[in-house]
């Protein structure tokens, strides 16, 4: 039915549990690989995310590479957004201030400056993390917080946390759609950006937050883990808050840690200019994408 030969049929082509395995074949065949970030390029060499197809990739894993996805600044920059009501940069933050403002009034709470403003955007799924948020939240409710959440999934999610927003109407506000204006006000009016991925290949959430001076809190796996540098406040150095155990009791610690820089204004404010001034453009991927298609092609000329 392929029209492959038959002497490929084997374990050390295309023969995967009886059956036919066609990524498996790319894997074995292709002259390069790459992944979209160096973490998650180690992580499918392992049983937990490889899905049957680690063997294949430890094999091959001085020819497994790990390029960042990139970010579009051009779309992505609080100082010339279109989408958001007040501009900001890294010297003059006053317009994150207003859109922190713009924020509050569009999800109807308390417009305060002073109030820690959580947010999350993703599809609602365990995968990403969302039971983790869920667990946390009536605890951490309890605290003089407030959580936006911007996003749609599994119905079971739709629920709760519908039903979280109305328990708490002046702290949460839940937005259960797909809305890319909405999405860019949150990135700039939020304090703190919750990404408490089981897995995640690259993300772009993560990069958009540094650079709106919105502080991402991440769980330690792929891209997030690559692209943030866990706060150490014995140095000062770091542009986000990092956790490793998929658990909701580590998300709120983390939550809690942040909190508490937070209070520390100026500590925060640093921070928010640390985080600004990442660049995670698509220029520097690209130069590694052509150094990649550069040694795939020497490699098949010199195999011609």
């Amino acid at each position: 039915m392929l029209g492959l030969p038959p002497d490929l049929f084997h374990v050390g082509g295309l023969e995967f549990y009886g059956q036919v395995n066609l990524l498996k074949g790319g894997l074995i065949f292709a002259d390069l690989l790459n992944s979209v970030s160096r973490k998650y390029a180690e992580e499918i060499q392992t049983a937990e995310f490889g899905c049957g197809l680690e063997g294949v990739l430890q094999e091959r894993r001085t020819d497994l590479h790990g390029i960042l996805n990139g970010v579009d600044y051009e779309e992505w920059d609080p100082a010339h957004d279109p989408l958001l009501p007040a501009r900001y940069d890294a010297r003059d933050l006053g317009g994150k201030a207003r859109c922190k403002a713009a924020l509050q009034q569009e999800c109807g709470l308390p417009a305060r400056v002073d109030v820690p403003l959580l947010a999350a955007i993703g599809r609602l799924a365990d995968q990403k993390g969302f039971d983790l948020v869920a667990a946390t939240l009536e605890t951490l409710l309890r605290r003089d917080v407030q959580f936006v959440l911007l996003g749609t999934g599994e119905a079971r999610y739709h629920e709760l946390f519908e039903a979280i927003g109305r328990r708490h109407p002046d702290q949460a506000g839940i937005r259960l759609a797909f809305d890319n204006t909405l999405a860019h006000l949150i990135e700039a009016g939020a304090d703190l950006f919750l990404m408490p991925s089981r897995y995640e290949p690259c993300g772009l959430n993560q990069m958009y937050s540094l650079r709106y001076g919105t502080i991402p809190l991440v769980r330690a796996t792929g891209g997030l883990d690559d692209t943030i540098v866990d706060y150490d406040p014995g140095t000062g150095e770091g542009t986000g808050f990092k956790f490793r155990d998929p658990d909701a009791s580590s998300l709120l610690a983390t939550i809690e840690r942040a909190l508490a820089v937070y209070a520390d204004r100026a500590t925060w404010t640093g921070l928010i200019r640390r985080a600004m001034a990442q660049d995670f453009s698509w220029a520097a991927s690209a130069r590694q994408y052509v150094t990649l298609y550069q040694q795939a092609v020497a490699r098949r000329a010199a195999a011609a």
